[in-house]
């Protein structure tokens, strides 16, 4: 049996260090707690995350090493930037949070096992942090129909990605871009991806030491910048579909 601390119910910040996690399963801190608003965002400030499986009880984590991608340093295949000059859909944000998740939720041909950690607990607790402007998505449309997109948290100048879905081909790569791109619009100098993925380290994405993750979130998560609901900023969506937002 696994020895991590149970959260105390009644105080929602009330993590342990997060030096103390384990080395297997890599990063797994603490079990319990609930998924509300101050919980969740005490959890992002401090690098630690929700991840289990309904009806699991809450598991929060906060691996080491840590996949983060520095905004200025992604990459794009020749292949995605012909696709994005193509400009093949209708983008937009924060207008179909929810259906997103879902999305993200919903069983693919890749996964070894049926299931999903997006849960409806997973759900109801996001929206709450949508509505109140602290978490967005990037939406994919094609004739009227959701395709592909994203869903993240946002606390000040970084972005946590939590995960993406594409219903046709390179819907969620489109939709990556183009987030990217507009969180460098918003001054957002740091986005957490969690944990190592190929697909992620092709766009540009590194593994770094949690204690140097951790630095970067108390300057960073610090810097002024208002939960809101967000809107596409359509100039520069042109400047990525034009060439001249990535070098």
């Amino acid at each position: 049996m696994l020895d991590i601390p149970w959260l105390d119910p009644r105080d929602p910040c009330g993590f342990p260090d997060v030096e103390s996690a384990l080395r297997k399963p890599d990063g797994l801190l603490a079990v319990g707690g609930d998924l509300g608003v101050e919980r969740l965002l005490c959890a992002y400030r401090r690098g630690i995350f929700p991840w289990y499986s309904e009806p699991q009880p809450i598991l929060w984590w906060s691996p080491d090493p840590r996949m983060v991608l520095f905004p200025e340093k992604l990459h794009l295949s020749r292949s995605l930037r012909k696709t994005l000059r193509r400009d093949p859909f209708r983008l937009s944000m924060d207008t179909a949070f929810e259906d997103v998740m879902r999305a993200c939720a919903a069983p693919r041909r890749q996964d070894a096992e049926p299931g999903s950690w997006i849960g409806e607990e997973m759900i109801y607790a996001y929206a709450r942090l949508h509505a109140a402007g602290w978490a967005h998505s990037m939406e994919c449309w094609q004739d009227g129909q959701l395709v592909g997109g994203l869903y993240g948290v946002a606390i000040g100048r970084v972005f946590y990605g939590e995960s993406m879905f594409a219903r046709v081909s390179d819907a969620s790569k489109v939709a990556f871009a183009h987030m990217v791109a507009q969180l460098q619009g918003r001054g957002v100098r740091l986005i957490d991806c969690q944990v190592h993925t190929a697909h992620l380290e092709r766009f540009g994405a590194e593994m770094i030491p949690r204690r140097q993750f951790n630095a970067l979130l108390a300057r960073h998560t610090a810097e002024a910048a208002r939960p809101s609901r967000w809107q596409l900023d359509p100039r520069i969506r042109d400047e990525v579909v034009n060439g001249k937002r990535f070098a």
